[in-house]
């Protein structure tokens, strides 16, 4: 099965990858943090990563867009862009939680407990976050709170690294060399790929954005605390 995957829930993040059983080849990666140019770079991207694969747009099986959760603008051009992609090839296009790809890299990294958290930046001094099993299977979420209502697991993720001190106070360690972590497409797809090998289904590709537009914030809220990082 060859899937296009795209993720711009904290970057823009695509990759190109087959799948066969229970093995994943990533054939073709791009990423960006120009979060402000995701809809400029992301198309001419996954065209020269189709034509360094040597792979047209028809012969994709799949494309996966994470859904978020994440911001307004970032999720829409992900979506928007995989759902144009989807018409003119004529491929189906389904959605998977962001979250899952970070849950994936931890139980893939043999890092993961019977139950962890995998979290990511959500602004507004909150986090984005959700529970997994050691299997990378969602248990609870996503939700959208402060460090200090996260479910007392360890926290994996870039959303780990802001609040270190308000998780450990509830329980919710900090798992350190993974606190950098954000969503990545390549595991996104591997993750989409066991749940469609196994007959599931994938998410609609409406976004999960969990509360209204950061642009209705003031300014001072959106920093995490001690200033952006």
């Amino acid at each position: 099965m060859l899937l296009l995957a795209i993720d711009t829930s904290a970057r823009a993040t695509a990759a190109l990858v087959r799948t066969r059983e229970d093995r994943t080849e990533v054939l073709e990666t791009f990423s960006t943090d120009q979060v402000n140019a995701h809809a400029e770079v992301l198309a001419p991207a996954i065209a020269g990563m189709l034509e360094q694969a040597g792979v047209s747009g028809g012969e994709i099986d799949r494309i996966v867009v994470g859904v978020g959760p994440g911001p307004f603008t970032g999720l829409r051009v992900g979506i928007a862009t995989a759902q144009a992609l989807g018409f003119a090839w004529g491929v189906p296009v389904g959605g998977a939680c962001s979250l899952d790809a970070i849950a994936w890299e931890v139980a893939a990294g043999g890092a993961a407990t019977s139950r962890f958290v995998t979290a990511i930046d959500a602004r507004r001094r909150e986090l984005y976050w959700a529970v997994y099993d050691d299997a990378a299977r969602l248990i609870d979420g996503p939700h959208v709170t402060a460090a200090a209502e996260v479910a007392a697991h360890p926290v994996f993720g870039a959303g780990a690294g802001l609040y270190p001190e308000q998780l450990g106070a509830v329980g919710a360690e900090a798992m350190l060399g993974w606190d950098d972590r954000r969503p990545d497409a390549s595991a996104l797809a591997a993750s989409a790929a066991r749940t469609l090998n196994e007959g599931g289904e994938l998410l609609a590709t409406t976004p999960l954005y969990l509360r209204e537009s950061d642009a209705k914030v003031p300014a001072a809220m959106l920093a995490p605390k001690g200033g952006a990082r």
